[in-house]
């Protein structure tokens, strides 16, 4: 009979536990039904979600646009300067510091111009070689110049 008795008692806390537990998750669902719905009717509730609905059809379709746009972006902005390289050097013993460089100036596919500028106490002398690929295009490169290409990162 005390078995019983226990069985009994524990059987009544755990469902008294599960009804506290149960009215609390309904509690808190309803205050936010209620938050939601505050001075709203059905009818209002209604044209409300018919609302949202057509925005969020318009929204969709305009970030449809914004995709492509972005897309063309992209693929037009191939051709725009996107990677620089910068080697400083001497190239000759009579001038103190790397007062000479190269510069190398890449788009998208790795293809642009490399300029060099050779500093010494009578002159400065500036060429521009083009590239193609990170390679020459009908001109040789200096070590250099080599140098810039390969150094050269994409812009951010």
């Amino acid at each position: 009979m005390a078995l019983s008795g226990q069985l009994n008692l524990i059987l009544f806390g755990v469902i008294f536990f599960w009804l506290i537990f149960s009215t609390i998750i309904f509690y808190n669902l309803y205050s936010h039904y209620q938050k939601l719905t505050k001075g709203i009717t059905k009818k209002d509730l209604k044209s409300i979600l018919e609302d949202l609905l057509k925005k969020f059809e318009k929204e969709s379709v305009r970030v449809d646009e914004l995709v492509k746009e972005t897309q063309k972006i992209q693929s037009e902005n191939g051709y725009n300067i996107q990677k620089m390289g910068l080697v400083r050097f001497n190239p000759f013993s009579e001038t103190g510091g790397n007062q000479s460089f190269s510069l190398a100036l890449l788009d998208g596919e790795d293809s642009g111009l490399v300029i060099t500028s050779l500093h010494s106490r009578e002159m400065t002398r500036i060429y521009a070689k083009p590239v193609k690929k990170q390679k020459a295009d009908g001109f040789e490169l200096s070590a250099e110049e080599k140098q810039a290409i390969k150094n050269s990162k994409r812009i951010k």
